[in-house]
């Protein structure tokens, strides 16, 4: 991969995976993005270990679209461990899950998510939800430069 993807989509429901990137796809916002499956998968591509050894990780994407209920390690380990490292820390994350728990609500805010959407049941909304996400956060958000 040789540009940095714009979206790194870490989604285990294959269904709302694909209905994610079709909604993405519909607006031209899917030309760069990478979905993985589960928490480690995420970890591993984001710091180049695992599957991804050796992927550089100077380039990090636009945006994390961040599930919270997933296999091996959850959303909020996920989340815990981008902010924790500077070489993530300030990559946008966006908590995308079904949960409407206040103390998943209150945790990922807690650890620095920018912004926590509760998946919509009705396909429309669904789609419309994922477009104005990935409009606002790939072409509005002004993201902080990266000194290396």
């Amino acid at each position: 991969m040789n540009k940095p993807p714009d979206i790194l989509l870490v989604e285990d429901n294959l269904n709302d995976a694909e209905l994610t990137i079709r909604a993405l796809r519909k607006r031209n916002l899917a030309n760069h993005l990478v979905h993985v499956t589960d928490g480690q998968q995420a970890l591993d591509f984001l710091f180049g270990a695992g599957d991804y050894a050796g992927r550089p990780i100077d380039g990090p994407p636009k945006v994390v679209l961040l599930d919270l209920k997933l296999p091996k390690i959850d959303g909020i380990e996920v989340l815990r461990r981008i902010r924790a490292d500077p070489r993530t820390r300030l990559i946008p994350v966006v908590v995308m899950t079904s949960s409407r728990e206040d103390r998943d609500v209150i945790e990922s805010y807690n650890l620095g998510a920018n912004s926590y959407v509760v998946k919509p049941v009705e396909f429309g909304n669904f789609s419309e939800a994922v477009c104005n996400l990935g409009l606002y956060w790939l072409l509005l958000n002004e993201p902080p430069v990266r000194k290396t």
